[in-house]
């Protein structure tokens, strides 16, 4: 299983959010490069990074920081939030991006989402499947949608999607763990998907139990940032995993 931190940013800082309201921001460092670097030089590959600013305004604003850390690290990024028009996706490939997340434009904008997919391939796009009660949740947790969680990924399945984000809204910044069951259900009804958990993790004993539902790879935020999980655990962990 791959180990993902995040970096959430507003206004060029590091921050985290509870349950994503912009009301609960705590900035945990001024320089978000700084903290790519240290997740690096613990022997990490990927990051998550996401645009915060962006997805409020509906466009992508923080390109200058994936470029940053694109160009200084070798950290492989998915980069999200605000993503909605193809000259989004173009910037944030050219400004260093491997993947990008799309969430919102995916319920509401299926035809643009559904061609990011066939034009950039499976492996570049990522869905962002955010759930609350099981419904999918849109506009940075903002407001919910009446599709529901499992159909929504089944069928983006059918048009090519492998990899999933799935966030449940009421584990996110908590610290109470992760959903395991959400996780376990999704698995066992989207055969063959790559899903990525987010949300609530809290500590390094809930990783093994993610890698064994079958989790792809895990996203850990706030974990890192409040010292519950040290970068010395996960250097450890994924030296495990590779031997």
């Amino acid at each position: 299983m791959r180990i993902i931190p995040a970096i959430d940013i507003i206004d060029g800082k590091c921050v985290r959010l509870s349950k994503g309201d912009y009301n609960t921001k705590i900035i945990y460092n001024e320089n978000p490069l700084e903290v790519a670097k240290e997740f690096e030089a613990h022997g990490i590959e990927y990051l998550h990074l996401v645009d915060l600013d962006g997805a409020k305004s509906s466009k992508i604003i923080n390109y200058k920081i994936l470029e940053q850390i694109a160009i200084q690290t070798k950290l492989k990024i998915d980069f999200g939030g605000g993503l909605k028009a193809d000259s989004d996706l173009k910037i944030a490939f050219e400004s260093g991006a491997n993947q990008i997340t799309g969430g919102s434009i995916a319920v509401k904008n299926r035809s643009v989402f559904e061609k990011w997919i066939a034009e950039y391939g499976s492996d570049k796009i990522i869905l962002g499947a955010d759930a609350n009660n099981e419904k999918v949740a849109v506009s940075g947790w903002l407001e919910d949608s009446n599709e529901d969680l499992v159909p929504f990924i089944q069928d983006y399945q059918s048009k090519g999607i492998q990899y999933v984000i799935c966030t449940d809204i009421a584990k996110d910044g908590m610290l109470q763990g992760p959903s395991f069951d959400l996780y376990a259900k999704i698995l066992q009804q989207a055969e063959g998907l790559k899903l990525i958990a987010s949300g609530g993790i809290s500590t390094f004993d809930e990783l093994p139990k993610l890698a064994e539902i079958g989790c792809e790879g895990t996203i850990i935020g706030k974990a890192i940032y409040e010292g519950r999980i040290s970068l010395k655990q996960l250097e450890n962990y994924i030296l495990e995993v590779k031997s």
